[in-house]
């Protein structure tokens, strides 16, 4: 009997399964589902706990057969067996597909009902069994044939246009021909006209039901090597932006750092709770927690890359490598209300001098100027203009910067808080920039865009400026811009001062602007009128005054 049913299964693609008609309660039949974690025992003796979304066949007091892929050991057919319940049924592919994976099991039949069986060929493969079982097992037919399909699956309806068939083929077919071909795979053609006609396919081709399919059918039987190729290959689109290619930005990038002499690290992205605790500037309210941790001390995944890093400075310093520069590109997680988060960024670290001691040149520690000329330089490879970035004088350091790109955060540059060292245990400065990856990449352009040198000579001019420490640098720069216009090239701060020249509360700085037309030899009278918008802009807005 199992032979038979094999042999159905081959021989037309249609699964069938055979019950012990004895063992089924209350001569009863239910297709259905089952509560999530009902036990059942399958035909390899193994019991299972069921998702609850497998279709299930069963009697009145429980499972049988998980439908459409494996039997149950309680209702197979055996040597004792007399009597037998037939089925034959077309089973949805993607319910046969979602329970093969859950129970990991991967039968004859699961593979046929999740790629798509025909729907009409149950009834067919019944009486081809039935015929079989009379012929060689000696069997008689007990009942008529319970046939249950209430809703009829449709042919497939397509329009196909024969210019379309053309194109894509690239080769002209003559319509008589392409009738042909469809009709030998069992595709019927209909409403003919001189543009197209209407394919009607079986339901059980489940890989034809576009045109594409239609014209890729016509293709494979028509032949490939019937099909001329021309002297001059052609498209008929070309993409106009080529999507950016991500890991490329990042290798190109991490080559620029290491050609500077910095260091690459990976490193975990799980961290220790009591960073996030006891640093002061990392929310420990949006941690993503670990659930099944292996150890306190690993507990979370990082918000920041800083400690992380702080860690791997801590073992090299240890090992009397005091003076670094390193790296690293990593992800940060976080827990928001609508979900988790993460984002990509890309860290930088300092820490010891610049140069080591030697007979030319004392030796020189790294400073906040080291480490934004690599910001800098990292904003010209991504082809992302300097002037784009403000500055704002406040950061989780015990000195630093938050960058932004727009209206958006870029990061944060500074001295690393003693505070957040010691929970490293590092013992000397660091200097830390975070930067988003996300953001810099979206912001990258590929086309770097270069104008003529002009004929015209540039003008430098200096101004002093004594103003609030309360007042940044971004909104002096900012001013000037407004106020310069056109003619302001560059601005350039050569000097920062704070002492008891002036007066508390004050600091004073010295600037360089760089004047130049495009179009015109700059006068006197121009040079003059331009600073003297400067100085009032600067008096007026941020109330500077002005040092001769």
């Amino acid at each position: 009997i199992v032979d038979i049913t094999n042999f159905i299964l081959h021989d037309l693609g249609q699964p069938l399964h055979a019950f012990d008609a004895d063992k089924i309660s209350g001569g009863k039949i239910i297709v259905g589902k089952l509560p999530k974690g009902t036990p059942f025992v399958t035909l390899d003796g193994k019991e299972r706990k069921l998702s609850g979304e497998e279709l299930m066949i069963c009697d009145p007091t429980g499972g049988m057969c998980i439908a459409g892929i494996f039997g149950g050991n309680h209702s197979g057919v055996s040597d004792q067996t007399t009597s037998i319940f037939l089925e034959s049924a077309y089973f949805s592919p993607d319910v046969i597909r979602k329970g093969s994976q859950f129970h990991g099991l991967k039968t004859d039949a699961s593979f046929r009902f999740e790629r798509g069986t025909d729907p009409n060929m149950p009834v067919y493969a019944l009486k081809r069994a039935v015929a079989l079982l009379q012929e060689i097992a000696g069997g008689k037919v007990a009942s008529e044939i319970i046939d249950l399909y209430p809703d009829p699956v449709q042919d497939f309806v397509i329009a196909v246009n024969y210019g379309h068939i053309n194109r894509l083929i690239g080769k002209k077919i003559a319509p008589s021909e392409v009738k042909s071909i469809l009709e030998s795979l069992d595709i019927n053609v209909e409403n003919e006209t001189n543009d197209g006609f209407t394919a009607i396919v079986k339901p059980y081709r489940v890989d034809v039901t576009r045109e594409a399919d239609i014209i890729e059918e016509i293709l494979r039987i028509y032949g490939f090597h019937q099909v001329e190729l021309s002297e001059n290959l052609k498209t008929d689109y070309l993409a106009e932006h080529p999507v950016k290619d991500l890991n490329k930005l990042q290798y190109r990038m991490t080559e620029m750092l290491a050609g500077q002499g910095y260091f690459e690290m990976i490193t975990n992205s799980l961290t220790k709770p009591v960073y996030a605790e006891k640093s002061g500037f990392v929310d420990s309210a949006v941690n993503v927690e670990i659930f099944n941790k292996l150890s306190e001390d690993l507990g979370v995944m990082r918000q920041t890359l800083l400690f992380n890093g702080l860690e791997v400075l801590a073992h090299n310093i240890n090992r009397r490598q005091t003076d670094l520069k390193c790296f690293e590109f990593g992800t940060v997680y976080q827990k928001t209300a609508e979900g988790y988060k993460e984002g990509r960024r890309l860290a930088i670290f300092h820490s010891g001098n610049r140069s080591s001691e030697s007979w030319i040149e004392p030796e020189k520690p790294f400073g906040f100027s080291d480490l934004y000329a690599t910001v800098e330089r990292i904003l010209e490879r991504l082809n992302i203009e300097v002037g784009q970035v403000s500055m704002n004088e406040s950061a989780p350091f015990s000195y630093g910067l938050t960058l932004k790109l727009g209206e958006k955060v870029l990061g944060t540059v500074g001295l690393v808080d003693e505070k957040i060292l010691k929970l490293a245990e590092v013992r000397q400065d660091v200097w830390f920039v975070e930067l988003d990856w996300d953001l810099l990449t979206k912001k990258a352009s590929g086309l770097k865009k270069f104008q003529e040198i002009s004929k015209f000579p540039e003008v430098r001019r200096d101004l002093s400026l004594v103003i609030d420490k309360a007042v940044t640098y971004d909104q002096v720069k900012s001013v000037a811009e407004k106020a310069g216009g056109k003619l302001v090239r560059k601005i350039g701060v050569f000097d920062v001062y704070q002492g008891d020249k002036i007066d508390s509360g004050k600091k004073a700085y010295a600037l360089s602007f760089h004047l130049q037309d495009q179009e015109n030899t700059l006068t006197d009278k121009v040079i003059e009128k331009t600073m003297s918008k400067l100085i009032q802009a600067f008096q007026e807005q941020v109330g500077a005054i002005i040092r001769s």
